[in-house]
């Protein structure tokens, strides 16, 4: 039952293999580090593969047929990519599923303001984080501020060599005697996750005069107000890009790892593949990590229109048959699992736990204690996949998130496994998931790519 480690099994030329896709998604995730930069990116990718906007293809009533490339964006935060196989749809998909966005802090509405000679900007941290790990670090600021007239203005702030970075403060040690008596959770608490953005006051300004000066910089740079914050979408995020990491250079330190290795990896299957008998599907979403709820979550409606467009352009329309679509379709929801930390041993049972370079990790079921919000897949699906991989030579492990009563965790394979088809969760380990800075393994990018395009490439249950 012990799995081999992936780096054993490779040649030079696999070697290499490994590397330029390591290369490649350091990139990714560097230039993506939210949804809308994530969309934006695989919009490029698609469109650059010959994909084709959705809507688009409505408005000339065009028809599609075995090999067409459609792609479908919602809200500039998720995106759905279809490529159609020799078979009806009706007899199902293959399809890759994971999501873009991740832990971080936002930009209040009311955000901006003025203490002790400082201006901050007020956040609102978002999906899972330990709060602590926040401060001290070069923080940057992504998104968008959509003025009353409609102007879009898009902001990225810290990446840049020459660019400004901001920051939260924490309480130097000499006076953090208190502090460091309360428990972890509560050592900095989310209302004090106040981002420094400026300290030169305004000349001629009285009251909140460094507040003045970042607004006029704001103003000067952007043309934005301070009501403007009010229609914003701002995202602090850290400032930097991914790096290789360790002597042998055999992993990736990087922001936003969960989940968007995982996309990246769907993606990079679904645009190496060839025409296939199924139809391929890549569905990358937003609002996982606060319960995919939303008009861009997997809750969302978003994903059976699109099926349902599709296929009547495919000339397979109708409620029933799109119905059967789905029920007849197989799934890989694709998110990361928790990698063995040999620092913290105790949380993990060994037997049943994700190691970096053994491969790609399947859970069989997700949830926590009791297997609480679980998707449980069959026995059936999980001995089609073994059987798959293990014909396709691709290395892979199989894992629980930790201890059984310790914690757990979901994903979105419960909603897809909603509509009767067959779903289980697999992906890439993490080491400090969900910290400003998640580390991977380059072999395990890379036997996750390998195992999507076998997945899309041969027909399932």
């Amino acid at each position: 039952m012990e799995r081999q480690i992936a780096w054993k099994s490779y040649d030079e030329k696999k070697l290499e293999a490994v590397n330029a896709l390591a290369k490649d998604y350091i990139d990714f995730i560097s230039a993506a580090k939210t949804e809308r930069e994530c969309v934006d990116e695989i919009v490029n990718r698609a469109e650059a593969a010959g994909y084709r906007e959705l809507s688009a293809l409505i408005r000339e009533g065009a028809k599609l047929s075995a090999g067409d490339k459609v792609y479908s964006v919602m809200m500039n935060k998720s995106i759905i990519l279809f490529r159609l196989g020799t078979k009806p749809m009706t007899a199902g998909m293959n399809i890759l599923g994971a999501h873009i966005d991740s832990p971080r802090m936002d930009i209040k509405q009311n955000p901006v303001f003025e203490d002790g000679g400082l201006a901050f900007l007020d956040t609102h941290y978002y999906g899972g984080v330990k709060k602590y790990q926040w401060v001290t670090i070069p923080l940057a600021l992504h998104g968008v501020v959509v003025k009353k007239d409609g102007t879009t203005v898009e902001i990225n702030i810290g990446e840049n060599e020459d660019d400004p970075v901001f920051f939260i403060s924490d309480l130097l040690i000499h006076l953090s005697a208190e502090q460091m008596e309360k428990k972890a959770s509560k050592v900095i608490e989310g209302e004090a996750l106040d981002l420094i953005v400026g300290s030169i006051p305004l000349n001629g300004e009285e009251k909140e005069a460094v507040k003045a000066g970042v607004l006029k910089l704001l103003n000067d740079a952007y043309g934005i107000e301070e009501a403007d914050f009010l229609s914003a979408e701002l995202e602090v995020v850290p400032a930097g890009r991914a790096r290789e990491a360790g002597f042998d250079r055999s992993m990736v330190l990087g922001y936003g790892q969960d989940d968007r290795v995982c996309a990246y990896t769907s993606l990079a299957a679904l645009l190496e593949v060839g025409q296939t008998e199924r139809t391929s599907c890549c569905v990358l979403v937003d609002k996982e990590e606060i319960g995919s709820v939303g008009a861009t979550g997997m809750q969302s409606r978003f994903f059976e229109n699109a099926v349902a467009e599709v296929m009547e352009l495919a000339g397979e329309g109708g409620w029933l048959n799109m119905r059967r679509c789905l029920a007849a379709s197989d799934m890989l929801s694709s998110d990361v699992s928790a990698a063995f930390d040999p620092s913290y041993p105790s949380v993990f049972e060994k037997k049943n736990t994700a190691f970096f370079g053994k491969g790609m990790v399947f859970n069989k079921f997700t949830g926590a204690r009791g297997k609480s919000s679980s998707n449980d897949a069959n026995a059936e699906y999980i001995a089609h996949i073994r059987s798959l991989l293990d014909d396709t030579d691709v290395t892979w492990q199989t894992a629980e998130l930790g201890k059984v009563d310790v914690g757990g965790g979901g994903t979105i394979a419960f909603i897809l496994a909603q509509y009767g088809m067959n779903v289980i969760d697999c992906g890439v380990p993490v080491l400090s998931m969900h910290a400003p800075w998640e580390a991977t393994s380059k072999a395990d990018i890379y036997e996750t790519k390998c195992g999507y395009v076998a997945f899309l490439e041969k027909a399932c249950l």
